[in-house]
Parts: structure tokens; C-alpha cells; sequence
């Protein structure tokens, strides 16, 4: 006789399994990319370089908003050059049109995906939601080293010129208004 209950339960495990690799695979790959520097994703560090090297790096700055972003973003320089292992700093200058408060989020990486492991972020708006009020125009810093590592990996020791690449995207801040004026909707 076939025991069913065993066929069920091994199924069922099959399952379980499955959903929770699914559920799991976001934040992992998250995670990958963040350790690897893989796809782009810049890194991110506590302090500035304990090496600056004398050999350069061009750094590129661009600058876009998602279709439904209202702001106007922008580099406020092109590129700079910097030391490898030399502290930058650098901003962007964002500003809102509109009448109504926006609030928005900048997703980034750099070009060529190998610098991604190299470059490191100290301080970077990108960090957190930015709120810009009707009419508002800030400058928003950023402040990174590219590690002098990068000349010991093969694959990216002889870059010459890495892109930061930032978009803003919207954010839904109806539910944050209301809780600070103090009504629900």
C-alpha cells in the first residue's frame, strides 16, 4: 500500500521550500550586489581612504528622473578628476516645479559595472527620501573615494573614466502628510 501521507507532506515541503527561496532571492541578490559591487552597485564606507595613490581617475556625474518625477536634476559639475584613494566632493542640484511637496528617491550605480566594488560612497543624499516643497531648489552632496584597489583587479585596473548615474524616483508621501498635519484619510 502507498503511503500518501508521505507523498503529501514531502510535496508540501517542495513547496515551502520554493516560496521561501522566492521571498529570499530579492534581498540576497540585494545583498550580492552590495558585498561584489556587482551590476554597478557602489559601495559604502564609514570613513574616507587610508591610500591616495598618484594615479588619476576621471569621474563622470549624470543625472535622470523616472517618467512620473516632476523635479528638474541635474550634475552640478560634468566630471572631475580625482587621486584613487582621494576624498570628493561633489552635488546635485534638484528642484521641484510643482505646487505640491514631492518626495523622491535616487536609485544609482556606476559604469563600467566592474568600478562598482571600487567606488565608495561616505555621505550621499541617495541614502535617504528627499522631500522638496513647492518651488524649493536644493544641492545635494555627495561625498565618495574610488578605492585604489581597483588597480590590483584585472578586470578593472586600466579604467580610465567611471560614470555615476543617479534617477529620482517618486515617492507616495500622502500618508506621511497626513500623519504629520494629523489627519487620516
Amino acid at each position: 500500500m502507498v503511503d500518501h501521507r508521505k507523498t503529501v507532506v514531502s510535496l508540501l515541503g517542495v513547496v515551502v521550500f520554493m516560496g521561501a527561496m522566492a521571498w529570499a532571492a530579492v534581498p540576497l541578490y540585494d545583498l550580492f550586489c552590495r558585498v561584489t559591487g556587482f551590476g554597478g552597485t557602489t559601495q559604502v564606507a564609514e570613513a574616507e581612504s587610508d591610500i591616495i595613490k598618484d594615479q588619476t581617475i576621471k569621474v563622470r556625474f549624470d543625472a535622470s528622473t523616472a517618467r512620473d518625477m516632476p523635479w528638474e536634476f541635474r550634475p552640478m559639475q560634468r566630471e572631475i578628476e580625482v587621486r584613487l584613494g582621494e576624498t570628493a566632493l561633489v552635488f546635485y542640484e534638484a528642484y521641484n516645479p510643482t505646487d505640491q511637496p514631492v518626495a523622491g528617491t535616487a536609485s544609482f550605480n556606476v559604469l563600467p559595472y566592474t568600478t562598482g566594488g571600487y567606488f565608495a560612497k561616505i555621505a550621499c543624499f541617495c541614502f535617504t527620501e528627499q522631500v522638496l516643497q513647492p518651488g524649493e531648489r536644493v544641492e545635494m552632496p555627495v561625498t565618495f573615494f574610488v578605492d585604489p584597489a581597483i588597480l590590483e583587479d584585472a578586470e578593472a585596473y586600466d579604467t580610465q573614466e567611471i560614470t555615476l548615474s543617479y534617477t529620482f524616483h517618486v515617492m507616495d508621501i500622502t500618508e506621511d502628510l497626513a500623519a504629520l498635519s494629523g489627519t487620516t484619510e
